[in-house]
Order: structure tokens, then sequence, then C-alpha cells
């Protein structure tokens, strides 16, 4: 059952992370190609009407589209658990809406711990505007997911700090192994393994499993007496595709089956032609990969990143 909708509002971001936005210059989709606010809203209600129960707002950033707000509303109103991805940046200016609209449960993504590497990962400085709304999520007692893409050379050696934090603060760390996309420069020798983040958690903490949830991306493990918990998404190492019960909207309106899907299926321009959409939304579920979307399969060292089709991760929306 794929009752899991991510929608992404935009392919802009105020940040500029190597390993999802990789051309400093990119341009992003005209105003008029994106889903405007009522058809989210509609398509979004096309999407629930056919089981979803869960939409998760993702970007680019999405509160640096000028309507975030407006979008919030419409979709609260679809009366579905509704969550969000986001750098963090802009938190502090919906916290009155996130809270009047009942999202209790924000992904924050931040890779580093530390003020000179974010500058060097994002090439924005922005680090402790980042740190200050995830201090104000937590006080204001929201569940806060924070996600960690570990890169070797880049950022691995952080991974015991990040779990440190967990022992102080009820966050909840999520270590992602790198993935390929369109330009990021991905590598083999950069994916930074489950069983390596665990070897490297191990030296410094016992820590218990507390396994991994029907349809859920991650493993999940805490340090006895923690106030939060870590956990490592898997996708390059041990794929979790078996279960999956994700679908994307991208912010163009196209409907992805899988993040590595090699097609895609626009559902924005038959909505706009008074078509109906439900055919297509089925026959694109219909057509699902078994496993990370058709294009590579079991040892992730053997994977040619040039060979794959896809786009680059801020066009997906994650």
């Amino acid at each position: 059952m794929h009752d899991y909708l991510r929608i992404s509002l935009t392919d802009n971001c105020d940040l500029r992370c190597f390993y999802c936005m990789p051309d400093e210059d990119i341009s992003s989709t005209l105003r008029q190609n994106l889903m405007q606010p009522q058809e989210i809203a509609a398509i979004a209600q096309i999407f629930v009407d056919l089981g979803v129960r869960k939409i998760r707002l993702t970007g680019g950033e999405p509160l640096v589209r000028k309507e975030a707000a407006e979008i919030i509303d419409l979709l609260h109103e679809t009366g579905v658990q509704l969550t969000m991805t986001t750098n963090g940046i802009r938190i502090h200016e919906f916290m009155p809406q996130l809270k009047a609209h009942g999202i209790q449960s924000v992904n924050i993504s931040l890779d580093t711990l530390q003020a000179d590497k974010f500058m060097l990962i994002t090439r924005r400085d922005k680090f402790d505007a980042v740190r200050r709304n995830i201090d104000t999520l937590l006080e204001n007692d929201f569940h806060v997911k924070v996600n960690m893409v570990a890169m070797k050379g880049v950022n691995h050696l952080e991974i015991p700090d990040f779990v440190n934090w967990t022992l102080q603060a009820p966050v909840h760390v999520r270590f992602i192994e790198f993935m390929p996309f369109a330009g990021n420069h991905w590598h083999a020798d950069k994916v930074y393994p489950l069983q390596q983040i665990l070897e490297d958690i191990g030296q410094q903490h016992n820590y218990i499993s507390l396994g991994k949830e029907p349809q859920a991306t991650a493993h999940k493990y805490f340090v006895p007496g923690a106030k939060g918990t870590f956990a490592v998404i898997s996708t390059m190492s041990h794929p979790f595709c078996g279960d999956c019960n994700r679908l994307r909207l991208t912010a163009d309106g196209k409907l992805r089956n899988c993040l590595f899907a090699a097609k895609e299926t626009d559902l924005l321009t038959p909505f706009r032609a008074g078509e109906d959409i439900v055919p297509l939304i089925q026959q694109n579920l219909a057509a699902k990969a078994a496993q990370l979307g058709g294009q590579f399969e079991g040892d992730f060292h053997s994977v040619q990143a040039e060979a794959i089709q896809n786009r680059s991760m801020i066009q997906i929306g994650g």
C-alpha cells in the first residue's frame, strides 16, 4: 500500500550542498511550470482519495517558496498527517503555522556540527541559524529528526559527535548513505556504509537495536540513557525496497514511484487539461521496479553513476 506521498514545492534552495545541487548556477523551474497552490491541493486530494495517509513537504527547500504558508494551509484541509523536510534556516518564520496545523515532526538536513565545514558543504554561512532553529523546535516539543548524509573523507569522522548529541538532547539522527544523482560526483569510495557507521559508533558506545519498522527506511538504534536515538538509511549497502510505501511528486508535477526511477509520469499537464489522472497514477505505480528503480542492484561498488538515468536530488525533491 503506497500511502505516503512526498510533494516537492520547489527546486530552489537557499543552500548549495554539492551532493544535492552540484551546479552553483543551476536554473530553477519557471513559476508557470510549477504546480500552483490550488493545483497541489487538488492533486494531493486525489492521492488521499486513493489511500495516501501521510504527506511530506520537500524541496529544494520548501520554505523558500513564497506560497509555502498558503500550501500548508490548503494541505491541512485534506486531514492527512503532514510533515516536512527542511534545511531549517526559515523554520522560525513558520512556527505559529506549524503548531496551528498540527505539524509535530520536522526533518532537518544537517551534515556537520562544525560551522566551517557547514560552509564547505553548503557554500553558505547559515550554520548558526540552523542550530538555533533546531533548538527552537526542541523547546516547542517538536519531534526533530536530523538527516546527515555520511560521506567518507568529508564528514564521516563526525558520526560519533552526532550520536553524542542524542545523549544530551531528544534529537533523532539519521545517517544516510551517499547516493548517486545527476551531477553530484558520486563514487563508491565516498559511501560510508551501515556496517562501518555502526563499527565507528560501537567504539565509543554500547547501543541497542530498535529494528526496522514495516515500510520504514531506517534501521533504528539508541544508546541506553540517551534522550534521543540514531538510525541508518542504508540505501546503497542494504536496500529496503521490498516494503517501500513512498511516492514522489516533483515541483513540476511529475510522479516518481522511486527515488531512482528512470521514468516519471507527467500529472500536471493532463490535470490542467481537465483529464482524469487516476489511471496515470495507477499505471506509474504498476510499472514500479522491484528494487532501486531497476537501474542497479547488488554490490554498490560496481555501480556506474554515469549510467544511471536520473535528475539531480534538488529536482526530484528527495
